[in-house]
């Protein structure tokens, strides 16, 4: 305690000093915990948004992950109620599960033959009220406000597009696109008023409903399980921003019976994936376990497996490693700039006190004694100015998340507010202030142990 006491007076002797290595300290502190809640800020909407469209993980058939793109009615889960049973009455799951869910991806060829105009598109079958649950999931508190999903309340027949399938197929005017001129094309190409007859045999077998005025339709043409072409005739209810530029300009969201009837006609229906989404993104590991032993044991007639959202987007893992490095870069440059600072600190109070620590040692105190006195002045300024960094970053953060501001993260349709997230990440926090107080002590040894071996004799007469 004498050390402690004497090592803050000294402090106190030079205040404006003192000062300024704080005021270094606390610039740094801040710096580190505002990126920080910032990236970690990122993170949590980047999974947010990933977990509301695809759950945690995802039961799919034995190698789907890695082939099924290429012809997912191949790769269907023939009895995937009984997974949906299995997982849903799970006793251990029970705590942890929130919404398990069947879909399906297919591809295909939208078009609209009026036009003479198709592409290829990617579509999704959901079951629309198991998605409206899916996107009740909030964890970590975002500012979101997500409207039901757009299929909610419409017919089998209904789907939704991306805003690039409507630009490229054109339905801008009927569905309201904004920011969708018009192309000019030449009148080759813009001949076609109606489909292919092939194509128009095959969705003549279907019950078309008649089209009303200013309706928007496409014909989707996909292959069944059998590999033999199947068209379906939908209506298009909305045009919607996906995000990314590649998804927007291929999505078509569908009821999961529709996409059903297009992948296996009157067979008996399949998915390509059981969506599970958790209460916690930390119940991932046990979660997954636990499903893996339901399916090597209660389903072990059918080849499946479990992958979790990361390894289904693996963008998500990227990003996270960019601010992962791009934190420890600022962590370490921030370390220095402390470490330099301290160092230079230290050192000049050894030179003022080279007579003082002369005293000291002629009165018997040990050269472990000057040293620990120095350190501990070093300790006192890292725990002094690590706390000014954290509660100065907590109130930044604060600032800025009341600040009204708005960005547009990646894979978001709308801004929400930018808000950096500070407080409660406690292990941050902790983290930030070990780091500087170690810093500090670090720079603090070498001008302690100088200090340490100063010649008594020397230093006495040291002017």
């Amino acid at each position: 305690m004498n050390t402690v006491s004497l090592a803050l007076r000294n402090l106190l002797r030079n205040r404006r000093r003192s000062l300024t290595t704080l005021l270094a300290m606390v610039i740094g502190g801040v710096t580190i915990l505002v990126f920080g809640g910032y990236s970690r800020d990122i993170t949590y909407s980047l999974q947010t948004g990933y977990v509301l469209r695809g759950g945690h993980l995802q039961v799919q058939r034995k190698d789907y992950f890695l082939y099924g793109s290429g012809n997912p009615a191949a790769y269907g889960i023939v009895d995937y109620k009984r997974v949906i049973d299995a997982i849903s009455g799970d006793p251990v799951l029970a705590s942890m599960v929130t919404v398990v869910t069947p879909t399906i991806s297919l591809g295909g060829i939208a078009g609209n033959f009026a036009a003479g105009v198709s592409r290829t598109i990617i579509g999704s079958g959901v079951v629309v009220a198991d998605r409206n649950r899916m996107r009740q999931w909030n964890d970590y508190r975002l500012p979101l406000k997500l409207p039901p999903y757009s299929l909610n309340g419409t017919a089998e027949d209904a789907v939704v597009i991306g805003n690039g399938v409507a630009r490229v197929l054109e339905l801008c005017q009927p569905l309201a696109v904004q920011d969708c001129p018009r192309r000019d094309r030449p009148a080759a190409a813009a001949a076609g008023a109606s489909a292919p007859a092939d194509i128009s045999e095959l969705a003549a077998l279907e019950s078309r409903p008649v089209q009303s005025p200013g309706e928007a339709r496409i014909e989707l043409l996909a292959a069944n399980v059998h590999g033999a072409p199947n068209v379906a005739s939908l209506r298009v209810i909305k045009a919607e921003k996906q995000g990314f530029k590649e998804l927007d300009d291929m999505f078509v969201g569908m009821h999961l019976a529709q996409a059903q009837r297009l992948l296996y006609g009157n067979e008996s229906p399949q998915a390509t994936a059981v969506v599970v989404q958790l209460a916690h993104t930390s119940q991932i590991p046990a979660a997954r376990k636990r499903i893996a032993e339901l399916l090597a044991v209660a389903l072990k007639d059918v080849p499946l497996e479990v992958q979790d959202f990361e390894t289904l987007n693996p963008f998500y893992g990227q990003a996270v490693g960019m601010f992962a490095a791009i934190f420890g870069f600022m962590a370490v440059l921030i370390g220095a700039i402390v470490l330099f600072t301290v160092g230079n600190t230290m050192s000049m109070a050894v030179m003022e006190r080279t007579a003082e620590i002369g005293t000291l040692r002629a009165m018997g105190l040990r050269r472990s004694g000057i040293r620990r006195l120095f350190i501990c002045e070093g300790l006192l300024l890292g725990l002094i100015g690590a706390a000014g960094g954290v509660a100065a970053s907590i109130g930044a953060a604060w600032l800025i998340n009341h600040a009204g501001l708005t960005w547009l993260p990646p894979g978001q349709v709308d801004p929400v507010p930018l808000t950096v997230r500070v407080w409660g990440e406690v292990r941050m926090m902790l983290g930030t202030a070990i780091g500087l107080a170690l810093v500090a002590v670090v720079s603090a040894w070498w001008p302690a142990r100088r200090a340490a071996r100063m010649l008594i004799v020397n230093a006495l007469r040291h002017v």
